[in-house]
């Protein structure tokens, strides 16, 4: 008897154990105290940069309305009073302008705009320039921002999916703790993040337990960034067929052991 109770403690600890994790697997920002012991300067090159397949709304004000009206073919218009909250408010009901595939937009009386790999602050000013050189308005106030921006997060991750981006300063922490962190399962110190840049894929692995990853170039996120949390291998062993039938095993085993002792204990107890 006291045979078998020992062989059952010694599969249940081994079950427990194949998922435990090492806290120092999962702790971000290890050594931090060393790296940071002194200010450290923020790289800002969290701009992003317009590429092909981008959507951009475009808002235009003067001192003049009357020389808008020829603008307001997909442009939002407004007096140079006009408030963010109506630009805002105009957002659900545009489609805004496609960046080509050459990188180009076509603007109602600007025509192509070649914008590819400009931010949206250097696009506006683009567009104010190009308004000023054809004579139109002399002196146009030009706000453009993205439609469509997002990233994909998928792996060990609690909610993974696609987010939005509601402004051009992400961090992919930022957008780990809009998916639910990673999860225990997930390998912190093996994210890895697709990027397209001038027309190639590039891979960047990110080693969130370490300072340094501040120091990234994919720290900030850019839009169609997917990032991808690889699961270790307790998250595979986890799921496999083997151990859901050895969990399923061991409970039943452990009830039947468990009625076994009471009966047992209840015997010497008649007995005693």
């Amino acid at each position: 008897m006291k045979k078998i109770l020992s062989l059952l403690s010694l599969v249940i600890l081994l079950m427990s154990t194949t998922g435990c994790v090492s806290t120092k697997k999962i702790r971000y920002f290890q050594e931090e105290n060393d790296a940071y012991a002194q200010a450290q300067r923020i790289i800002q090159q969290y701009e992003m940069r317009l590429k092909s397949a981008d959507q951009v709304y475009v808002k235009l004000t003067c001192s003049d309305e009357k020389l808008l009206e020829d603008f307001n073919k997909g442009v939002i218009v407004g007096s140079a009073n006009g408030g963010g909250s109506n630009m805002n408010s105009q957002l659900g009901s545009i489609n805004g302008f496609t960046v080509d595939t050459q990188g180009d937009i076509i603007l109602p009386m600007c025509g192509k705009l070649h914008v590819a790999g400009l931010t949206t602050e250097e696009c506006a000013k683009l567009i104010e320039q190009r308004i000023i050189e054809l004579g139109l308005i002399t002196d146009p106030e030009v706000t453009v921002r993205l439609l469509n921006a997002r990233v994909a997060v998928i792996g060990a991750v609690k909610s993974p999916g696609v987010i939005s981006l509601t402004s051009e300063r992400n961090t992919i922490i930022d957008i780990l703790a809009q998916c639910g962190d990673i999860d225990d399962t997930g390998h912190r110190y093996n994210v890895r993040l697709y990027r397209e840049e001038n027309g190639m894929r590039k891979r960047y692995d990110l080693d969130l337990t370490k300072a340094d990853v501040f120091q990234s170039p994919a720290f900030y996120v850019q839009q169609n960034d997917m990032i991808y949390v690889e699961p270790n291998k307790s998250k595979s062993v986890r799921s496999s067929a083997f151990y859901t039938f050895m969990s399923a095993a061991v409970s039943i085993f452990s009830a039947i052991m468990s009625a076994i002792s009471i009966v047992f204990l209840y015997d010497r107890f008649k007995k005693g």
